[in-house]
């Protein structure tokens, strides 16, 4: 059994090797047909799908094509809607060339006809000159009166005639507008006077010093006084030494040398050695503090006014003006005070501040030098800011103060009303009892000297004057004439702070009695 299931097993194998050898040859027949019957399937699919994308390329290339032709149609159609646009253009563009070139045409035809006329004007307009002046000359001729001298016969006539009519509207028009004006001057004025309010002190012409004892007097005069003469000529200041207790009085009428000559005693006094050589080194010392003094004075004033970029040697100037006084009044406070009061009014009428400043600062800076240099303190002043560059509108502005020159500015108007207002304030100045005496004398004669005047008075210190006129000579239209003149003369021939009022009386008294 075991050698029949061996050789059994055998066959079965053989078998096996020899099925396997014979289904290779046959298996591969059956793939090959197979694989023609699907490359067969494959290439009809293939063939299939080529037809239809050439269809569909037909399709799609005849879709192109019609699009083609209908764009192409629309952009023919809209080139010709432009080309017609275009013409139409053209021809109103055509159109407008005629008729500019026709307008002009007119517009030259006018302008010759116009220059024609002109010619004509002209001419008729010199024919007509020629005629007034044959006509002028006959005139003259038969009436023996010169055009001028006709001229000033007919207005005198017209005012001999209408002179009570020239009278009220003279008086209306000055009432209106002296009303108005003195409105808003006085709102400007009194705004500004009291935005500013700044003290002053009146100065004198001597200084009191105190002294410990009335033994410091002797060691001030020394023996055989020449303790006290040696002080007055090396300070050029006056020292009164009398019985009064406890004090000394320094007089002298520059200020510079009678604060240099209080310094030097305070020197002396606090050391207590009294003798020339002593005496000598307290007045150099006493100078140098005043020349340091100045320089703080001008460079606080100018810092107080709000001004940069100043000379500094200008400056210094203006700080000597701490020790210069007019009619008691401190220069440097007064221009000082009239710096702001400028600046306000420029402010207020719409003036340059920064010049209208600076012209009221600098007005008096000519007083810090007049009793060295020839001339008044208005040319000194010019001269000074001139040589230091100054800007020329603050010169113009400052020029005019005291009307020596022409007001050529707004500013320097301002300068001036800015000064009278510093000068006149209650208090500010002192004038003595000569200069006021004088002032008032001068008025009154200068009044005195027109015909017709039959008496003058000097009143309110001088700042109005009263002049009573004869009626028979003078009548109200030449009473006005005079005040004019009167006013004229006093600018001209006297210097004055401030204003003064000229007033012309004219009245007339008829007396009768009831018997």
């Amino acid at each position: 059994m075991d050698i029949l299931s061996s050789a059994a097993w055998s066959l079965i194998f053989l078998l096996g090797i020899i099925g396997m050898l014979a289904g290779i040859p046959l298996g591969y027949l059956v793939r090959k047909k197979i694989a023609k019957i699907q490359i067969g399937t494959l290439e009809n699919k293939l063939d299939k799908m080529t037809e239809e994308s050439h269809a569909k390329a037909k399709g799609v290339l005849l879709s192109a094509k019609e699009e083609a032709v209908r764009i192409l149609e629309e952009a023919r159609k809209e080139e010709k809607e432009r080309e017609q646009q275009l013409a139409k253009h053209e021809e109103r563009v055509a159109h407008r060339e005629d008729m500019l070139d026709k307008k002009g045409a007119e517009y030259e035809r006018a302008e010759k006809d116009l220059l024609s006329k002109a010619e004509k004007v002209k001419q008729i307009k010199e024919e007509i000159d020629q005629m007034r002046e044959k006509e002028a000359l006959a005139l003259e001729k038969i009436s023996g009166y010169s055009k001028e001298k006709a001229k000033e016969e007919l207005f005198n006539t017209t005012e001999q005639l209408y002179k009570e009519d020239i009278l009220v509207r003279i008086r209306k028009i000055e009432k209106e507008g002296k009303e108005e004006f003195e409105k808003k001057a006085n709102a400007i004025l009194a705004t500004v006077i009291q935005r500013y309010a700044g003290s002053h002190v009146s100065e004198f012409s001597t200084t009191t010093v105190t002294i410990p004892s009335d033994e410091m007097k002797g060691k001030i005069i020394g023996r055989e006084g020449r303790n006290i003469r040696t002080l007055e000529r090396l300070t050029g200041a006056e020292i009164i030494v009398d019985d009064t207790p406890g004090a000394i009085v320094i007089s002298c009428f520059d200020p510079i040398r009678r604060q240099v000559c209080k310094m030097a005693l305070d020197i002396l006094l606090s050391d207590g050695r009294i003798q020339p050589a002593r005496i000598e080194e307290a007045v150099e010392k006493a100078k140098a503090d005043i020349t340091n003094k100045v320089k703080q004075e001008g460079e606080a004033a100018v810092e107080e006014v709000g001004l940069v970029g100043i000379d500094p040697r200008l400056v210094n100037l203006l700080g000597r003006l701490h020790y210069r006084t007019s009619f008691g009044q401190n220069v440097l406070r007064h221009s000082i005070e009239a710096a702001h009061v400028s600046a306000m009014l420029a402010e207020e009428l719409g003036g340059d501040v920064q010049i209208a400043r600076m012209g009221a600062l600098f007005h008096d800076i000519g007083k810090a030098v007049d009793h060295e240099v020839q001339g008044t303190h208005v040319e000194i002043g010019r001269k000074i800011l001139e040589k230091f560059g100054v800007d020329h509108r603050v010169v113009q502005a400052m020029q005019s103060h005291h009307e020596e020159y022409p007001y050529e500015t707004l500013e320097s108007i301002i300068v001036q009303i800015a000064e009278a207002i510093s000068a006149s304030r209650p208090g500010a100045r002192r004038g003595t009892i000569e200069t006021y005496l004088r002032r008032l004398e001068e008025l009154e004669a200068i009044a005195m000297s027109f015909e017709g005047v039959e008496k003058v008075y000097a009143i309110s210190a001088g700042r109005e004057v009263r002049v009573f006129v004869t009626p028979e000579k003078i009548d109200d239209l030449g009473a006005r004439k005079l005040a004019r003149a009167v006013a004229d003369r006093i600018q001209q021939e006297l210097k004055y702070p401030g204003e003064i009022k000229v007033n012309v009386i004219r009245e007339t008294r008829v007396l009768e009695f009831a018997r």
